[in-house]
């Protein structure tokens, strides 16, 4: 082919089959192999990727026509169908059905553009030498199917999330395709297939000609409009169950393509349910208000990104899908002994103790090859790995995020538990709807007395109740919140959504040392917005702003104009300049910043800012900015001290917890897990220690209450019965008839629940369990072989009753290997639940774990039934294992 004349178009052909795309690189290698020299990769490379979509999609015949010229090569590659538009590729979903090859295109050809008409369409494109310069080209509107059409609403469309979703429609078409092609359609039918890939292609042309409209919000949504043929609707339900059917095969195992993790598959349903029930009459549903489960974090509708962990003062860690630690933040990395730089890159399991490893592997890999997610949403009691070696109770909440390129991101927030606190509290954004319209005034109901009065009262009144709504509402976001920055930021959502544009709260300590907490924008999420919380300058001699002289205890300010704090050459200070900074970044055109003032301490200050010129701050707010600015204060306070109480009471309750023993012939573990719901601290405890004639004590229980007189009858309680049972070393019945007395008499309100129980029997077996319990839940005998029974004998009154009677106790004979679980109501009882359901749930776990390390076996406990749980859990276990038998380690 070396004697081809210059501007002569050759033309081959091809059916629509796979081998055809081969046949097309060779026949663009033989035409231009000397003719296009070192640019014909380029035009065998493209026109690989247009025959392949070709194939794929249009499903006819392709004719390929190559045309040299001296300086440069025009191809065309035409398909048999024009209504199956072209759909370039977009920065905000790059992973779509056609837009591979065409995203292709726009990087390597010089022009490129699309024909439509007379029964074909034609996708033509010209490369050239390096030196041949791009004219401006473009693809023109995407061709759509004749008929009448509809409009379909997207609200709230997420932007990271539906690229997520697109890719992994691609992905399992794609190998739909390759599997049909190859023989094995995997149960879906050809016709079915075909109408599959159609649609795919069809939703992201629509997309993608709405965005062009409408890109997507500094949140990461958009609400868009659709034009969508009026019959799209059976077309949109086959695609649902092709993907269905793809999933199913995925998780099988009979496909390379994984499955969608589940907010990928909650938003591809959502989507194909809007746009199927609205073609059939129904409403728009926003994607921000549909429930979830798992509920989706903050975060889910904004692209990933790493400085969001960076900043986070949660400790907070991103992993890739291959397991690898893409962000770390300082916070994480301190608490677990790291340098952040030095923990990005390595694996996950760096950080995850030994025994757990395992549990890990198999859940992400179940997370991947499934979808189904296990603890994803979760808040979960786990140990996780210090550089030291030694294990940091913390909370693990794993939730994922999307990159702009669809890929998926599993972001983890590591909250220290009871004794571990990490710089900083937990980051929460509000995620509720705004419950007001912005800056909408509360309209009271008028009664039949007030019918009568004045009209022109009634603006007066309703400002008024508006105002006093607001004063409450704050305050109550502040102390109903368990999370002190959540509460903050929840304020800001409400201020935002009534009365201001902006709002921006900063709590300084009593060194001087600032954070900004919560600073947040009115738009219909109310979150957070990004890049300007974290730590503040301290508030030193030379500050002259107006936060610094509000931090001194001046009087709410009124700032008026664009960055009026004060000019530009009078910034005395770094604290001044950044909150000018701030300023300059909100456009405010006029603010009102009060002091967080409450038992005449500065806690903070308030800045309220809004950017509409028509509706300014004026010295009539002023006092009600103050009174809103001290509710809000005596709310942290309260908070403050509350977690002040709190943290004495967890500490007392953690430096009470026993040091196990180590014994040759029994293994002993144990868990003690803080509420992850509640604010307060119950009396769980636990205890085990040896008598001086050398058998085990055991014993679990929980004093009534949740707060620091709880943990102090709990530590008392828990003394006496060690006293008790070292005195006499009697038999579990009488130690716990004499501790009832003992706490009738000093403590004669404190009511509590237990188990007291011995283990006797010499190294190499047999072994007895002796028990009392005082109205506490039954021990759990767990066999090696999985065999369960509740040890229900030998249960009596609570503590506390006042009667003096006998106790009884039980006795059993203990298996090699067998394990006795003593736990407390917070491992089982469920909201609405009943306790013959729970007990059973429990016996179910421990049955599929009784081969398990004792540190696994509590741990998967906690896993399994402990997330999210509304009550302290303890849970004591204890195994006799003869020296020398082979049996998992503690």
């Amino acid at each position: 082919m070396s004697d081809i004349t210059p501007n002569a178009p050759l033309t081959r052909r091809f059916a629509p089959r796979p081998e055809s795309v081969g046949e097309a690189r060779r026949f663009v290698r033989e035409v231009l192999g000397r003719a296009a020299g070192e640019w014909c990769e380029d035009a065998e490379l493209l026109v690989d990727e247009l025959v392949s979509n070709a194939v794929l999609h249009a499903r006819s015949a392709v004719e390929v026509t190559i045309r040299p010229r001296e300086d440069r090569t025009e191809v065309r590659v035409s398909d048999e169908r024009p209504g199956l538009g072209v759909m370039p590729q977009q920065e905000f979903h790059p992973f779509t059905s056609t837009g591979q090859g065409l995203a292709l295109v726009q990087r390597l050809a010089t022009r490129y553009g699309v024909e439509t008409g007379a029964g074909r369409k034609t996708v033509w494109f010209e490369v050239g030498p390096p030196s041949t310069p791009r004219a401006s080209s473009s693809w023109g509107a995407a061709a759509h199917a004749p008929g009448p059409r509809r409009t379909v609403t997207l609200i709230d469309l997420p932007g990271s999330l539906y690229t997520a979703s697109t890719r992994n429609r691609h992905e399992l078409l794609r190998e739909l395709a390759l599997a049909a092609w190859g023989g094995d359609a995997l149960g879906v039918r050809p016709e079915d297939l075909a109408v599959a890939n159609d649609t795919h292609h069809m939703i992201s042309v629509w997309v993608t000609a709405a965005l062009e409209r409408q890109p997507p919000s500094e949140v990461g949504t958009s609400s868009l409009t659709l034009s969508v043929p009026a019959d799209a609707s059976p077309s949109v339900l086959i695609l649902r169950q092709v993907l269905d059917q793809a999933e199913e095969a995925a998780r099988s195992g009979r496909m390379l393509a994984r499955p969608a993790v589940p907010a990928v598959r909650a938003l591809r349903n959502w989507l194909f349910g809007q746009i199927a029930g609205q073609l059939a009459g129904g409403h728009p549903t926003a994607w921000t208000v549909v429930p979830r489960v798992p509920k989706p974090g903050p975060l889910e509708t904004v692209p990933f990104d790493p400085a969001q962990v960076r900043d986070s003062r949660t400790p907070t860690v991103a992993a890739d899908e291959e397991n690898r630690i893409v962000a770390v933040n300082a916070a994480a990395a301190g608490l677990l002994g790291w340098e952040p730089d030095e923990l990005v890159g390595r694996r996950l399991l760096t950080i995850i103790p030994e025994h757990l490893r395992q549990r890990h592997k198999e859940a992400f890999t179940s997370l991947l090859f499934t979808g189904r997610a296990r603890i994803l949403g979760r808040s979960v009691p786990l140990p996780a790995l210090h550089r030291d070696g030694r294990q940091v109770p913390i909370r693990l909440v794993v939730q994922t995020q999307h990159t702009a390129d669809g890929r998926t991101l599993f972001v983890a927030h590591l909250i220290p538990r009871a004794g571990e606190a990490a710089p900083g509290a937990r980051d929460r954004a509000a995620e509720e709807p705004e419950a007001h319209p912005p800056h909408a005034e509360a309209r009271p109901v008028v009664t039949r007395e007030e019918e009568g009065e004045d009209p022109r009262a009634a603006p007066v009144r309703s400002e008024a109740m508006a105002r006093l709504a607001m004063i409450v509402d704050t305050g109550r976001a502040v102390t109903d919140s368990t999370d002190p920055d959540g509460g903050v930021r929840e304020v800001c959502r409400i201020l935002t959504a009534r009365l201001a544009d902006w709002c921006v709260i900063d709590l300084f300590g009593v060194h001087g040392t600032g954070e900004r907490i919560g600073v947040v924008r009115r738009d219909r999420h109310g979150r957070p917005a990004a890049g300007f919380e974290g730590a503040l300058p301290p508030l030193s001699e030379s500050a002259r702003g107006p936060l610094a002289r509000v931090l001194r205890g001046a009087g709410p300010l009124l700032l008026q104009g664009s960055g009026a704090d004060q000019p530009p050459g009078q910034v005395g200070s770094p604290l001044d300049a950044r909150h000018r900074a701030l300023f300059d970044s909100l456009g405010a055109d006029s603010a009102v910043v009060a002091a967080l003032r409450a038992r005449r301490d500065v806690l903070g200050a308030i800045t309220l800012a809004r950017t509409t010129p028509g509706r300014p701050f004026t010295e009539a707010d002023l006092a009600f900015v103050d009174d809103l600015a001290h509710g809000i204060a005596v709310g942290l306070d309260n908070t403050r001290l509350h977690e002040a109480t709190r943290g004495i009471a967890e500490q007392l309750q953690r430096s009470l917890l026993p040091v196990l023993p180590e014994l040759p012939h029994l293994q002993v573990a144990a868990r003690y897990v803080p509420s992850s719901v509640t604010a307060e601290v119950g009396g769980d405890w636990y205890d085990c220690f040896v008598l001086p004639r050398g058998d085990l004590a055991v014993t679990i229980g929980d004093v009534a209450g949740h707060d620091l007189a709880a943990a102090v009858a709990m530590s008392q309680l828990r003394s006496m019965l060690r006293g008790i049972a070292v005195d006499r070393e009697e038999p579990p019945g009488e130690v716990v008839r004499r501790l009832d007395i003992a706490n009738h008499t000093l403590y004669r309100e404190a009511t509590a629940t237990c188990v007291y129980g011995l283990v006797r029997g010499p190294e190499q077996g047999p072994w007895d369990f002796v028990h009392s319990a005082a109205g506490h839940l039954p021990p759990l005998l767990t066999t090696e072989d999985g065999e369960t029974r509740y040890l229900e004998e030998g249960t009596g009154l609570m503590l506390g009753t006042g009667f003096d009677m006998p106790r009884p106790a039980t006795r059993v004979r203990l298996p090699p290997r067998a394990t006795v679980l003593l736990y407390t109501d917070g491992l089982i009882e469920r909201r609405g639940e009943g306790l013959e359901e729970s007990l059973s749930r429990l016996r179910q776990h421990t049955a599929d774990l009784a081969r398990e390390p004792l540190d696994v076996f509590l741990d998967e406990l906690l896993i399994r039934l402990g997330a999210d749980g509304a009550d302290d859990i303890a849970l004591l276990a204890l195994r006799p294992v003869p020296p020398g038998a082979e049996a998992p380690g503690r």
